[in-house]
């Protein structure tokens, strides 16, 4: 591996590993962890639901890739995207994964390109 590639992973790693942010959302009881970096391939899933105009699929999958429990586990599966594509309060998603998207907001990057 050249030094360059060693140099971009260990920044990458530094930005997956650094402290989570958190949301608290009321509607669900519970605190959001967060970080505002996820690799490309999971940006890449958001970025084809995007551009193939499923916007309310690319948010949930926006949340179930970023939304974590205080110890960084995942805290949902993509098992769960049906439930939140129809029984979940889109108000709530939509401002949850805004939250998340304050500093990294990867759905309108991906309708921008």
């Amino acid at each position: 591996m050249s030094k360059v590639l060693e140099n971009a992973t260990a920044h990458f790693r530094n930005r997956i590993g650094g402290e989570m942010k958190s949301i608290e959302v009321p509607e669900w009881k519970t605190k959001i962890y967060f970080k505002n970096s996820i690799t490309l391939r999971e940006q890449g899933k958001i970025v084809e639901l995007a551009a193939a105009g499923k916007s309310v699929e690319a948010l949930v999958e926006t949340l179930i890739v970023k939304a974590r429990n205080e110890d960084g586990s995942k805290m949902f599966s993509i098992a769960d995207k049906a439930v939140f594509m129809n029984e979940v309060d889109p108000e709530v998603i939509i401002r949850v994964v805004g939250e998340f998207g304050s500093n990294n907001d990867s759905i309108e990057d991906a309708e921008k390109n």
